[in-house]
């Protein structure tokens, strides 16, 4: 006679899935296979950056690691690898990762965008580095987050109340930059300098425009997830707003 089984425990895991494995063949393991390689690209774009500029002597660690895009784009390598173990081993997507995997698309997207309408063409002060991870950070990767978001299987159906998640980051490192910058005078972008030709005005509205952004665009990859031609797991069940 077989003895009684005992029910494994639950374990740190549970944050990236919460349900059984998946039904999907081959799909969800070739976007987690791709969430991998993106991961895996935004870390080499950063760590060229950081060799190059040190070589040339224009690394400055305190300032390079106070930039939103900097920042959100290691928060990417996390989450893109993260999602992508998940999806690789077929198991069911948690709300929480959902919720995060949201937040950086949206940071991503602004960034992207505040990147190629507002700062690309301004001359570079000092040295200028290697450009590929720029394009890379700005450009390919705000693209594939999107576009994997749209597309990709298995995404469990948000709340607009998360929104609420998507736009804690951004207001930390907002409050961390405006202390800091009142401290040293040092901004990381022109258009959040308070001793600019608008003053603190200009500040308050390119602030309150990318804050309004980022919430429009976390509203959307919400509409997304909840829209049933995206609802590509059926063992997904809606959840009141």
């Amino acid at each position: 006679m077989n003895a009684q089984r005992r029910s494994p425990q639950p374990t740190s895991t549970d944050l990236a899935s919460s349900g059984p494995t998946l039904d999907g063949g081959i799909t969800l393991r070739v976007f987690g296979l791709l969430r991998l390689v993106a991961a895996a690209l935004v870390f080499a774009s950063i760590a060229t950056q950081i060799v190059d500029e040190s070589i040339h002597n224009d690394f400055i660690a305190e300032e390079y690691f106070s930039y939103f895009t900097i920042q959100s784009s290691l928060i990417n390598v996390v989450i893109l690898a993260l999602s992508g173990l998940v999806a690789w081993r077929r198991e069911r997507e948690s709300t929480l990762l959902a919720v995060l995997r949201a937040s950086v698309v949206s940071y991503a997207v602004v960034t992207a965008v505040v990147y190629n309408v507002l700062l690309r063409g301004i001359p570079d002060e000092g040295y200028v580095g290697i450009q590929w991870p720029n394009e890379v950070i700005h450009v390919w990767v705000p693209l594939f987050l999107f576009i994997d978001w749209l597309v990709a299987p298995a995404r469990p159906v948000l709340r607009k109340r998360d929104v609420r998640i998507v736009i804690i980051y951004p207001l930390a490192w907002l409050a961390f930059t405006f202390i800091r910058g009142s401290l040293d005078g040092w901004f990381p972008y022109p258009f959040l300098q308070p001793n600019g030709p608008d003053g603190w005005g200009g500040v308050a509205v390119y602030v309150l425009g990318i804050a309004a952004f980022i919430i429009a665009i976390a509203l959307v990859l919400i509409a997304i997830s909840r829209a049933r031609w995206t609802n590509t797991d059926r063992l997904w069940v809606s959840r009141s707003s």
